[in-house]
């Protein structure tokens, strides 16, 4: 019986840690403007600018959890975390999605209310409020454009950076249509509209967090080519309890057994799995058990 374990993660650290330093300079710009803006809302009346600080205070809370997240997974692992700490970035991931969509329920009840009774608004101050916003907004998303493709965690922190940057498209719309028409509803419904702008893609920030806490099967992998491509490799008989699943952004993991003809030549047909799954899959963090037919035919008998 044979037993190999690769473990090239292609870097140090999560694909987030790698983007530390952009994440410190979003955190600081939308902080210091979620202030800005909070303060500004409530000057002004104008629900849409509290809603987009309120999407604000979330994307704060998001960066500030994203690198608190790769802050443990920087982390050694340890006897009873054997790897570590690298899947706070997901649960942090997941936590962002969550806070977002009732975030979300919140604005659309105050919009609601707002419909029936449009309160007075300041549509000079939340004009100007929601022009530095965007400016804001748009430094922000610039710094974690890159880090959005490689982590999940990242993505989830651009996604609310990009629907604030949306939302101050939309009040400045909304001071515009009230400073020139005076038509207050204007407001409340901005407001609604930013929420419900970004419920998509929260949900499909939500379902990929859970799919990976769940340790389904990564959406770039297909089970059953990678298979084939394992029986293709000369002395393989069979593939079976075949696990392949994310441990965080940029780290996929994969576990089989493989049955050859002949033990003798177990170390070539490793070597060789491994470099098939590696180079075709981008499959590095490996676990593979050789074992010839008899053994796997008393696995088959073994009482359960």
């Amino acid at each position: 019986m044979g037993h190999s374990h690769g473990h090239a993660h292609g870097g140090p650290g999560t694909a987030a840690g790698q983007h530390k330093a952009r994440l410190k300079g979003a955190l600081a710009l939308t902080a210091g403007f979620m202030v800005v803006e909070a303060v500004g809302g409530l000057l002004t009346g104008s629900l849409a600018l509290v809603a987009d600080a309120a999407h604000m205070l979330t994307d704060a809370g998001g960066l500030a959890l994203a690198l608190i997240a790769i802050r443990f997974a920087e982390r050694p692992a340890t006897p009873q975390k054997t790897f570590g700490y690298v899947r706070l970035e997901i649960l942090s991931a997941l936590l962002n999605a969550v806070v977002l969509l009732l975030l979300t329920i919140f604005i659309l009840y105050e919009a609601v209310g707002r419909l029936l009774d449009p309160p007075p608004v300041m549509a000079g101050p939340m004009l100007a409020v929601a022009l530095v916003g965007l400016a804001v907004n748009l430094g922000s998303m610039k710094l974690l454009a890159a880090g959005s493709s490689e982590s999940l965690n990242v993505k989830g922190a651009y996604f609310e950076v990009m629907s604030d940057m949306l939302g101050s498209l939309g009040v400045i719309v909304a001071a515009l249509v009230v400073m020139f028409t005076g038509w207050r509803l204007a407001d409340p419904i901005i407001g609604a509209a930013i929420g419900l702008f970004i419920v998509p893609r929260t949900w499909g920030l939500l379902r990929q967090a859970v799919h990976i806490l769940m340790e389904g099967t990564p959406p770039e992998i297909d089970v059953a080519l990678l298979e084939a491509a394992i029986r293709e490799v000369p002395g393989v008989r069979a593939v079976h309890d075949l696990h392949v699943w994310t441990l965080t952004s940029g780290l996929d993991a994969l576990s089989c057994h493989v049955v050859i003809d002949d033990m003798a030549g177990a170390r070539a047909t490793l070597v060789a799995v491994n470099e098939i799954v590696a180079t075709r899959f981008g499959l590095t963090h490996t676990t593979i058990q050789v074992e010839d037919q008899a053994l796997r035919d008393a696995e088959a008998h073994r009482p359960v």
